[in-house]
């Protein structure tokens, strides 16, 4: 004969622990874009990005020849002053935990630091394509009030451009996050990353042993030909690729392995 024990009354039940299921990445993405946005500094910045692209446009309205006014000659000036800060938004992305004292919550709640990093470097690539998108609505109104003030207002543009575009672009932004999270600090990030590759292209201008080098690690000459040239050789494209991979895959990697060890305090 078996017996049942009655709860003790007033006795609390047990509770079912459910198991807590870590955030996708896309939600992590989201997260980011979000704070590329809810920051003054990041604010301020995109705000800037898009004021820069319109200002560019505006000023060759006002004093290009009406021949030049065409689509592409709207639409390529305004891609370097862009270049330029778009990485310093990538900078503020990957260090804004340190700055801001927050990585001690985003690592509680994401333990997987990787995760996190990942995220960034997704939603600042997404925000550098998305700038790509804002030059060319901006070229496309400009190239709109030429037409109707008497330029050519040409709307003829080869889809390479847009793709060399988006890849300038996105190089930019990762270049400065490599450096965001080798040095995990906004001021010393922003200005390693404007002078030592500017310093190295002038040593390799200056230099003449390092001439030959230089056209292999000298970005500013690695790129140009993104926008100089109508077909890209195997040549241009391996000396963009080593650039590439020591001011930016370099960084990236190292940095990601300062980040994966520092404490976090």
């Amino acid at each position: 004969m078996t017996t049942t024990t009655a709860p003790a009354v007033g006795a609390v039940a047990p509770r079912q622990h459910t198991p807590v299921r870590r955030p996708s990445l896309l939600r992590l993405t989201v997260v980011e874009l979000r704070k590329l946005v809810d920051t003054r500094a990041g604010r301020w910045l995109l705000i800037t990005i898009g004021l820069v692209a319109a200002a560019i446009v505006t000023i060759q309205l006002i004093y290009a020849k009406d021949a030049e006014q065409t689509f592409v000659n709207f639409f390529t000036p305004s891609l370097l002053p862009v270049g330029v800060l778009l990485p310093v938004l990538g900078i503020l992305s990957i260090t804004s935990e340190w700055s801001q004292r927050t990585a001690l919550t985003t690592y509680a709640l994401v333990p997987r630091r990787e995760r996190v990093v990942t995220a960034k470097l997704i939603a600042v690539v997404l925000t550098s394509l998305a700038s790509v998108l804002a030059s060319l609505a901006v070229a496309a109104v400009g190239t709109l009030v030429a037409s109707a003030s008497g330029g050519a207002g040409t709307w003829q543009i080869d889809a390479s451009l847009i793709l060399n575009a988006g890849i300038l672009q996105v190089t930019s932004v990762l270049m400065g996050a490599a450096f965001g999270l080798l040095l995990l600090n906004p001021p010393l990030a922003i200005v390693g990353y404007l002078l030592l590759p500017t310093l190295w292209g002038v040593l390799g201008e200056l230099v003449r042993p390092l001439n030959g080098p230089a056209r292999w690690l000298d970005t500013s000459r690695t790129m140009e030909p993104l926008f100089s040239s109508d077909t890209i050789t195997g040549e241009q494209w391996g000396r963009m690729a080593v650039s590439l991979l020591v001011w930016m895959v370099l960084p990236l990697a190292v940095g990601l392995v300062r980040t994966l060890r520092r404490e976090v305090s």
